[in-house]
């Protein structure tokens, strides 16, 4: 190790994402399962059958990288 953090930068499309992200959440919503768990379930894991195929939402946030999706969340949070 030389002492030194890295810098790593994410070139993504936050609207994008937050659109992605806001349409997998209401489709785990309208099935009935919990948004927030199923979702870290799959940030954790990488494990995409953690969302369901409703609405296309498994194929929709496997569009995303899992690094700009984290980015996100972390900017979201910390923004508010």
């Amino acid at each position: 190790m030389d002492g030194y953090t890295r810098k790593f930068d994410v070139v993504s499309g936050e609207n994008n994402t937050r659109e992605i992200l806001s349409s997998v959440y209401e489709s785990l919503r309208q099935k009935g399962y919990n948004p927030v768990n199923q979702i870290v379930g799959y940030i954790l894991s990488e494990d995409p059958t953690y969302i369901t195929n409703f609405n296309n939402a498994r194929s929709l946030i496997c569009r995303l990288d899992r690094d700009e999706l984290l980015q996100e969340l972390v900017t979201s949070y910390l923004n508010k």
